[in-house]
Formats: structure tokens, C-alpha cells, sequence
């Protein structure tokens, strides 16, 4: 298992959802929710400075088919501009079923709909990271596809 802290991100067309790991990678915990804006891969790329992170892991919406969804091309072009904003490595990693867990998961815990939407989306970004360092851990090898930066970036 690589050493280091990761920041699992969750892209939704209205907020992005932060999570970090742990330095040894064991364990995703929740970092905040940013509110979709133009400034915010500046504000994913300063969380990752504060964490003294070394990865991002961004959620890949796919549909339980295989196929892309509305929301795929969303999370490719962001994490294609956090890979063209920073040295730090872009992994995307399949997160199906991430939200709907992440809202399961809030229900079960007693919150409702309306007070979870604050949250919900660091809850599916914890779920995105805990499966790409669960992977990285039984398979002995990186999650996910590595984005490349744009040459000229």
C-alpha cells in the first residue's frame, strides 16, 4: 500500500464533495462540501495543499449498464482540470451506487432528505475513497484510470 494522504472527491453539478484519507491509507474520513462555482478545483486543489495530499480519487458516475451517464463527462472534465492545475496524480474510479448508499447510510442514521443534503455528497466521496484504498489494498496495485495532464498545461 503506497504511503500518503488522498483526497476522494464527488462531482455533482451543484456541490463536490470532499473526503481525505488517513497518511497510511486505511481509513476515509469527511473534509467539507464546496458549492459548484467556478472556483472550485482552485478550492479542491487548496484543500489538497492543506492536507498535504499526494492523490486525488474522483468519482466516475457510470451507469449500472456500463455505460457513460449525463454526469460522466462532468467528473472527466474536472478531473481533467485538477490533473491540468496540479502535480499531484488524477485517479477516476467507478462510483456506482455511491449516492444512493451515501443517502441509505444518512437515512439509517436518522437524518432526513432535507437536513442531508449538506452532507450527503462527503458522505459519497468517503464511500468513493474507502473503495479505491480497499482495492488498492487487496490488489496490490493503484485504483482506477490515471488521468494524464493536457500537454501545454
Amino acid at each position: 500500500m503506497r504511503s500518503g494522504t488522498r483526497l476522494g472527491i464527488d462531482v455533482g453539478k451543484v456541490r463536490v464533495g470532499v473526503a481525505r484519507s488517513d497518511p497510511h491509507g486505511m481509513l476515509a474520513t469527511p473534509v467539507e462540501t464546496i458549492q459548484r462555482a467556478d472556483r472550485s478545483v482552485q478550492l479542491v486543489l487548496a484543500l489538497a495543499t492543506e492536507h498535504d495530499a499526494v492523490e486525488f480519487v474522483v468519482g466516475l458516475p457510470i451507469a449500472l449498464s456500463g455505460r457513460d451517464t449525463a454526469s460522466t463527462g462532468d467528473a472527466r472534465e474536472f478531473a481533467q482540470q485538477l490533473a491540468d492545475s496540479s502535480d499531484l496524480p488524477v485517479r477516476l474510479v467507478d462510483e456506482r451506487m455511491t449516492t444512493m448508499s451515501a443517502n441509505s447510510a444518512l437515512r439509517a442514521s436518522g437524518r432526513t432528505a432535507k437536513n442531508s443534503r449538506s452532507v450527503v455528497d462527503q458522505v459519497a466521496a468517503v464511500i468513493i475513497l474507502q473503495h479505491a484504498l480497499d482495492f488498492e489494498r487487496s490488489a496490490a496495485r493503484p485504483p482506477g484510470e490515471l488521468v494524464e495532464p493536457t500537454l501545454g498545461s
